[in-house]
C-alpha cells in the first residue's frame, strides 16, 4: 500500500489460469459485473460512451443496500480498464480501481489497484487507509471470482 499526501493506492494480484482475452471479454462485458463478482446483488449498464466508445460508459452495481456508479476513465484493450466509483460517502472524494493484464505464457497476471483520496492531513491519510484496506479485501474477492468465470475448468 502506498500512502502519500495526495492519495492512498493499494494493488492486489493474481496470476489466472487463462489468456489475456478470455479474461478481457469478461472485464469489458461491465454490465455483467454481478455474474462473477462475489458480493454484488444487481449491476447493469446505465449508458455507453460518446458515439459507443467504452471511455464514459457507467454502470450501476448494486451492494445490498448501496447503489454505485462506476464510469469507465480508461480502456486499452487487451491491457487497461480503468474507472471511477461514485456514491460513496462524500467524505470519499474519489475512489477509483485499474485492472491490468499481462500475459505470461499460458497464464495472465491480473492486477488491481484502487486509489482513494479523502484529502490532506494526518485524519485523512488514517481514514484512507482504512478505506484502502476494506478495497483490498473487496479486490481479493473480485479476483477469485475472475478466476472462477475465465479459467477452464474442464479436465
Amino acid at each position: 500500500m502506498v500512502l502519500d499526501e495526495a492519495v492512498a493506492e493499494i494493488s492486489r494480484s493474481r496470476t489466472i489460469m487463462a489468456q489475456p482475452q478470455a479474461i478481457w471479454d469478461v472485464l469489458a462485458d461491465f454490465g455483467t459485473l454481478s455474474s462473477w463478482a462475489d458480493g454484488v446483488d444487481h449491476s447493469c449498464l446505465l449508458h455507453h460512451g460518446p458515439d459507443g466508445a467504452a471511455v464514459g460508459t457507467t454502470r450501476r452495481v448494486q451492494l445490498g443496500r448501496r447503489a454505485l456508479v462506476e464510469r469507465i476513465t480508461e480502456c486499452t484493450p487487451p491491457v487497461t480498464l480503468g474507472y471511477d466509483v461514485e456514491g460513496l460517502p462524500p467524505r470519499l472524494r474519489t475512489v477509483a480501481n485499474r485492472w491490468t493484464l499481462r500475459p505470461r505464457g499460458e497464464t495472465t497476471a491480473v492486477t488491481l489497484t484502487s486509489t482513494v483520496d479523502i484529502g490532506g492531513g494526518p485524519v485523512a491519510l488514517a481514514a484512507e487507509w482504512v478505506v484502502c484496506r476494506r478495497m483490498a479485501a473487496a479486490s481479493d474477492s473480485m479476483l477469485d471470482g475472475l478466476a472462477r468465470a475465465t479459467e477452464d475448468t474442464h479436465d
